[in-house]
């Protein structure tokens, strides 16, 4: 359940495995949820691009700032920001 805009979305799969992702919008106004630890870059060329690991390019609306806090929500959620620090 996502309680603010800075709080990690968990997801429960089908296969019962419980996934946490960070919420951000698309260009388009919708809704999109990204897996914080597949994040290579973000590039803001003006809208924000970020570019998974995998390739993939996604564009969207949120402030660089905003994504970098829902990370470190998201890394303290599940205790591994102590070792950014």
């Amino acid at each position: 359940m996502l309680k603010n805009a800075y709080c990690p979305l968990t997801i429960t799969g089908i296969e019962g495995k419980i996934r946490k992702m960070i919420a951000v919008t698309r260009l388009d106004g919708k809704k999109y949820w990204i897996n914080p630890h597949m994040i290579e870059s973000m590039e803001q060329t003006p809208d924000l691009t970020i570019t998974m690991l995998s390739g993939k390019k996604i564009v969207i609306r949120d402030e660089p700032q905003d994504v970098i806090e829902k990370i470190i929500a998201y890394r303290r959620q599940i205790g591994i920001y102590k070792n950014d620090l």
